[in-house]
């Protein structure tokens, strides 16, 4: 990024799937934000934006959570103000969860399903998860601060075997 380019200063991320069938139980997906420290990007989060909840300072929030699926476009919506996260936040990863309530149930058992990423009016990414069709849980953006301070978007969706208690501990965790 060059001195002009500001970075990313608002993200959303949008989730939708397909009710499940009539007389099936139903299928909750749930989004997750785990934020990190610049000084530790791959620790233990600093804190974590799920449903119910919002960031501390009120950059990050669940803006639309569903249970089921039902309705139209995107059944949960995440807003991120990165460009106003403390400065001593460094990384911010966004994840989606299965919650495992009927039995285990992975992405490739839930129809309709894809996550959006925008900045703004302009797409970062859009995914129907199928890569990760074994998985129950996956990382779906990571938002970085450069030197600079800016924000930028790294695409890439990583799939878990993971209840929601043990994705939001390993979600940020290096492949190293």
């Amino acid at each position: 990024m060059n001195a002009l380019n500001k970075g990313i200063g608002k993200a959303q991320v949008g989730l939708r799937w397909d009710p499940s069938p009539l007389g099936a139980p139903g299928h909750d997906l749930d989004l997750i934000a785990a934020v990190y420290r610049a000084d530790d990007p791959y620790g233990d989060p600093a804190y974590v934006v799920h449903f119910d909840s919002r960031s501390p300072d009120g950059t990050i929030a669940l803006d639309r959570d569903s249970l089921t699926g039902q309705g139209l476009g995107d059944d949960e919506v995440m807003t991120l103000e990165l460009d106003r996260l403390a400065d001593s936040y460094g990384r911010v990863l966004v994840g989606v969860v299965i919650q495992q309530t009927n039995g285990r149930l992975t992405f490739g058992g839930v129809a309709g399903k894809g996550v959006r990423v925008l900045a703004g009016r302009t797409t970062l990414a859009v995914d129907e998860l199928a890569g990760v069709a074994q998985s129950t849980a996956a990382t779906v953006a990571e938002f970085r601060r450069d030197g600079a301070g800016a924000w930028g978007f790294h695409g890439g969706i990583r799939g878990f075997d993971a209840d929601p208690a043990a994705f939001v501990r390993v979600m940020g965790r290096s492949l190293s």
